[in-house]
């Protein structure tokens, strides 16, 4: 929720022409009762930041408990001590939830604006009505009425103010009467009759009320607190567990990593995301991600304890740091300048390292104890993703490359050519051409210079087609001596072309073998010359075998029996 940097000066100006002069106006209309009562005084002050730093969590909101401790603040000592221990709980508050950072400062005096504009309202139409500091709730029944009265005012204009710095500021349209309105107004109304009876139990035993009362508020604030944290640790179990199962059935090596780099993002405040890969002795960077876009590599490779990377590698345990102090004297990971809270945890399969994440925030603090656990449960996850990946990829390859050339193989060709046809019919693609390819007098080449020297042709042709093919078409070895080369939108004309630059360039440059059957003559360049032949669709065929029949029949028909080493194009003539 961003707010204009106009809207946050405009609030500065507030608080500071608003709050010192109602407190001026409050002290001298109604003074305070503080003479001789110095102790109380800060035992309720003590009281009031103590319940501060305790704001119950329920449904991820934090719920502002205090107002109970005001209501007999303002009972006892009045207005003017209420609004000044309301204004000193939050700043208590704001420092306990850790939100007084740059760009959120105005947030301090929106509130503190907040808590004088109630406090100061509603203790004027107390005022108004007649009532009067240090009322006696259990004998005078019209200032119960007035105080109860005064607990309505105090909850609606805190509603209504809030509402408004909502729409107003953070220009949110949404209703503001929904879930969390309904959790507020119920624990408030259950925590104002606290404040009745530590006001009234006051006046019975005097300073002991806070201890009969506030300990055992305090001990249900704990429980709650506690109950949250355990409950948002069991969440985050499951989370992590689904998190699991999800990267599980990513088959890609990048699909893990982007899907394991999101989930960590919505799950923690994560600035700065890095994925390193122990590969020998160093840590190479293989996911860089920034203010939510992924990044290029750029970051030199890590050795051992060289920066905070190398040394969870050599130590091979995590690492939590809350602000940059913590962490500056060990970093050579080149970590952005605004970065404050880091972990970095250790990636291990088989009780071996095999990389680090490193997660950074531009807020101090920003990481609990709590959350080390989350992390590595799901690095465990990730690292059996990964390795499954990795194995799906290979195998992937394998099945369709051939493992002599390292081109697409037989299997692969076919299939490629069938999606395309499927784009041509669904008009995706103008035409696809075809080039079929077969080199002469092969088997005299393995009969002079022997088997190996044969595959040392056939893979450096592969190089040379691979080259010049580029990324305008699909090269694959079809079988044998034969390679295919699938050109989509390109016209049998462009494809003529390209197929007699293959063929110049194998008759033209000879190659060279490194190992033949001649002992006297181990390195010896050869000249071999191919046969090509080349069909279109949809001109020359209408599905993908008729395609392969066609530019089969020019290669044998139009190429190979009318002398070798030319290209010929299919003509149904």
């Amino acid at each position: 929720m961003d707010v204009k940097p106009q809207m946050k000066q405009a609030i500065f100006l507030v608080w500071l022409l608003m709050v010192p002069a109602g407190l001026w106006f409050t002290y001298n209309t109604y003074p305070p009762d503080i003479s001789g009562h110095w102790i109380d005084i800060l035992a309720f002050l003590l009281l009031t930041s103590i319940v501060a730093t305790m704001p119950i969590v329920i449904n991820n909101m934090f719920i502002f408990l205090i107002q109970w401790v005001a209501l007999a603040t303002f009972l006892r000592f009045g207005l003017f001590v209420e609004i000044v221990f309301a204004q000193i709980a939050v700043v208590v508050l704001l420092l306990k939830l850790r939100i007084l950072r740059k760009g959120e400062l105005f947030r301090l005096p929106l509130n503190l604006n907040m808590f004088f504009l109630v406090s100061f309202i509603s203790g004027m139409f107390y005022y108004y009505l007649g009532g009067q500091p240090g009322p006696s709730l259990t004998h005078d029944t019209r200032s119960l009425w007035l105080a109860a009265l005064y607990v309505v005012v105090n909850y609606l204009l805190n509603q209504i103010i809030i509402s408004c710095n909502l729409y107003f500021i953070y220009k949110i349209k949404e209703s503001y009467f929904g879930k969390d309105f309904f959790v507020e107004t119920i624990t408030t109304i259950i925590t104002f009759p606290i404040g009745f009876v530590l006001y009234i139990l006051y006046h019975q035993v005097g300073i002991l009320a806070l201890l009969f009362v506030g300990i055992p508020f305090v001990s249900l604030s704990i429980v709650f607190n506690l109950y949250y944290s355990s409950q948002k640790i069991n969440e985050n179990l499951k989370k992590a567990a689904e998190i699991g199962h999800q990267m599980a059935e990513r088959l890609y090596v990048n699909d893990v990593l982007d899907l394991f780099i999101q989930k960590l993002s919505e799950m923690l405040p994560v600035d700065y995301a890095y994925i390193l890969e122990a590969d020998g002795d160093e840590l190479q960077l293989i996911r860089r991600m920034e203010a939510g876009a992924v990044m290029p590599n750029e970051i030199l490779s890590l050795k051992k304890n060289e920066g905070i990377s190398g040394m969870v590698w050599a130590k091979q345990k995590s690492f939590l740091f809350t602000s940059r102090k913590e962490w500056q004297q060990y970093a050579a990971d080149n970590i952005p300048n605004d970065v404050e809270s880091m972990i970095g945890v250790p990636i291990m399969r088989s009780k071996k390292l095999i990389g680090v994440l490193l997660l950074a925030s531009k807020r101090k603090r920003a990481y609990e104890k709590s959350q080390l656990m989350i992390i590595d449960i799901l690095c465990s996850h990730f690292a059996v993703a990964i390795e499954n990946a990795n194995n799906y990829e290979q195998t992937k390859r394998q099945s369709e490359h051939c493992a002599l050339t390292n081109l697409y193989n037989y299997r692969y060709f076919e299939t490629m050519l069938t999606e395309e046809f499927e784009k041509l019919n669904r008009f995706e693609r103008q035409m696809l051409s075809l080039v079929i390819l077969d080199i002469d007098h092969f088997k005299q080449i393995n009969d002079t210079y022997g088997h190996q020297s044969g595959n040392e042709i056939l893979r450096e042709l592969a190089s040379r087609l691979s080259k010049l093919v580029g990324g305008r078409g699909t090269v694959a070895r079809y079988g044998g001596e034969e390679f295919v080369v699938l050109l989509p939108d390109l016209s049998k004309e462009e494809t003529y072309q390209m197929a007699e630059q293959i063929r110049k360039m194998i008759s033209n440059w000879p190659f060279t073998l490194q190992q033949t059957m001649d002992l006297d003559k181990p390195q010896q360049k050869v000249m071999i010359t191919a046969s090509i032949g080349i069909a279109t669709a949809p001109e020359d065929a209408e599905d993908s075998l008729a395609l392969i029949r066609h530019a089969d029949r020019a290669l044998y028909v139009g190429a190979k029996r009318a002398g070798r080493n030319r290209v010929a194009e299919y003509s149904s003539c």
